[in-house]
């Protein structure tokens, strides 16, 4: 019975690291940066990491409760990877919790505006959202609405997944254009 339990554990630990390594994988793409006007900065790519995250905590929240919670376990991994981020950084080990809690509380607030928008079917508060949190120093022309489309699209291509192509890290998201750099 344990030998079982343990299993399963290290299987979805496994499956989870797979996971959130698509997430990242995605967030750095250059055509976020190059096409959709993201700030290639910190901030730019986390919120990309959460943005991606977000998108597949959506696609699972519809699964079973033990696919459901890789979800956690993912946002675990995040969790550990900011830390360790952090840690890098030079940040002190006194500040860390008080700066993952912030990062928490941002990436749940993001999380309930997308999905609260994304749930209702309301495009514009979608732009809304992404608008207010991935460019709050203002949008290039159309790059909110451009980020809001490409994470519609990526919920349909998600959602049209299955669930053993989630499982092992093959994540639909919705292509990209290819940046002039990549070409």
């Amino acid at each position: 019975m344990f030998r079982r339990l343990f299993n399963r554990n290290r299987r979805n630990e496994a499956i989870a690291y797979s996971l959130y390594g698509a997430i990242v994988a995605q967030a750095r793409q250059p055509a976020l940066y190059t096409e959709f006007g993201v700030s290639d900065t910190l901030d730019g790519r986390y919120d990309m990491v959460v943005l991606h995250g977000f998108l597949l905590f959506h696609r699972l929240k519809t699964e079973t409760e033990q696919n459901r919670a890789i979800g956690q376990e993912v946002f675990d991994i995040f969790l550990k990877d900011m830390d360790g981020t952090l840690r890098e950084m030079g940040v002190g080990d006194l500040t860390v919790p008080k700066k993952l809690k912030k990062m928490a509380e941002v990436f749940f607030g993001r999380v309930r505006a997308y999905d609260e928008a994304l749930t209702a079917g309301d495009h514009a508060a979608l732009v809304a959202a992404i608008e207010r949190n991935v460019f709050p120093e203002g949008a290039p022309e159309g790059a909110a609405e451009q980020l809001a489309l490409y994470a519609e699209s990526s919920v349909a291509s998600l959602a049209a997944q299955s669930l053993d192509e989630i499982l092992s890290a093959e994540l639909a998201y919705s292509k990209l254009p290819s940046s002039p750099a990549a070409a």
